[in-house]
């Protein structure tokens, strides 16, 4: 007999928890949330933990109490995003949550094990860049709004602060910064000993009922860029690609190649993060303010990025649009504009939304958790789905996809 504490949604539990009386174990404990099940696991002191596979239910916090209390636990997943939650967090254990209890009895007894295999994905990850020129043009915003929806999309995701002149991802999302997670990641990249188990070790959870993902806070002090060395910040990078299925890098605005003023070839270069992380990216996404100061900026510092990219694959988005700053008809306006002076079609326009933004800085919450019907967060999220990620074979859609398809046109 087994000592079982549960925490799963109530359709499930009530059925895991009949089976597991039904065959002669105790059910201690019953969690509503990760937050619950955590608290209750040393003082409970089970056995065996079952919980879904949903960040409601499964945190990094509740790994840390089973294996501080040395409990087992096993992760039932309901679909493949659940499976991408419990690889992301390094579980093993997971099983599809419609089993039937004889192959969970096999898990508990530790034989016969029939898991589900993690999810397969890609052996190299895409990365994409977020970039923009000088005078804040939104990219944090941008970036840590395309994290978040890649993550509520089921993908597993790094954000990572490669801005050397002023890193922002960390208080915009209310984590502490005074152990810089990208730095300390090219520090193990310079010795060669960057791992999967040492990026979840310096990477901090940002945890979500939509989806979470990992967060490489950015350098707290600029003078300590030379950290960030071109060689160290590519070696992350190809490191973050074997690691997670999208790796977004929160770059700096300045481009700049600084060795023809250096008298010293091989000296740190001031813009290297920015440089290679342009040069590294399969995609990027460049960012400019849509009022008159930004436009031009953004049209002239555009060139340099170009030249700079070896992708071609290039979203131009023009944010905070809004009438008060660029006059009537501020959609049009902002499109002729790209299009006469830069060549520029098709760019995505991202509402103003002060108050959703300002709402989602206080919380230290992404847009889509605090202002899940933001104007801003729609236009993010209508990128993201069109641009950013590739449309699945159609023989690949589940059957619900399917059936509201069939639904919609019948």
């Amino acid at each position: 007999m087994a000592r079982i504490a549960i925490a799963l949604p109530v359709a499930l539990e009530d059925r895991v928890s009949d089976d597991a009386v039904r065959h002669g174990h105790d059910v201690v404990a019953r969690s509503a949330s990760a937050l619950e099940l955590a608290s209750l696991v040393g003082p409970v002191a089970p056995d065996i933990v079952i919980v879904a596979s949903e960040p409601r239910y499964l945190t990094d916090r509740v790994l840390a109490s089973c294996d501080d209390a040395g409990v087992r636990l096993i992760a039932l997943a309901t679909d493949d995003a659940g499976r991408r939650h419990a690889a992301s967090l390094g579980i093993f254990e997971s099983m599809d949550a419609a089993s039937p209890w004889p192959d969970i009895e096999k898990v508990i007894a530790g034989a016969g094990r029939e898991l589900i295999p993690a999810l397969r994905r890609a052996a190299r990850g895409s990365v994409i860049a977020v970039w923009g020129p000088a005078g804040s043009p939104g990219r944090t915003t941008i970036a840590i709004g395309i994290a978040a929806e890649l993550a509520a999309m089921g993908h597993s995701v790094a954000l990572a602060d490669v801005d050397t002149h002023g890193a922002s991802i960390a208080p915009a999302l209310g984590m502490l910064d005074e152990a810089p997670g990208f730095a300390a990641a090219c520090r193990l990249a310079g010795n060669d000993t960057l791992t999967q188990l040492e990026l979840e070790r310096i990477a901090q959870r940002y945890e979500s009922t939509l989806g979470g993902f990992w967060v490489l806070t950015g350098i707290g002090r600029p003078s300590r860029w030379p950290e960030l060395s071109g060689e160290r910040v590519a070696t992350t990078i190809a490191r973050c690609r074997s690691w997670v299925d999208y790796t977004i890098l929160d770059t700096s605005s300045s481009l700049e190649n600084d060795e023809e003023i250096s008298s010293d070839l091989f000296a740190p270069r001031r813009n290297a993060a920015a440089v290679t992380a342009v040069r590294e990216a399969d995609s990027i996404v460049a960012v400019g303010s849509a009022d008159p100061v930004g436009l031009s900026r953004f049209l002239r510092a555009h060139v340099d990025m170009i030249e700079t990219a070896s992708t071609n694959d290039v979203t131009v988005v023009m944010n905070r649009i809004r009438a008060s700053a660029i006059g009537m008809n501020p959609h049009a306006q902002v499109t002729q504009t790209l299009s006469r002076f830069g060549g520029i079609e098709s760019p995505v326009l991202v509402p103003h939304d002060q108050a959703g933004l300002d709402g989602a800085v206080l919380s230290g919450r992404t847009l889509a958790d605090s202002a899940p019907r933001s104007p801003a967060r729609t236009a993010i999220r209508s990128m993201v789905m069109s641009r950013l990620v590739p449309e699945p074979p159609p023989e690949r859609r589940s059957l619900r996809s399917r059936f509201r398809l069939a639904r919609a046109t019948g």
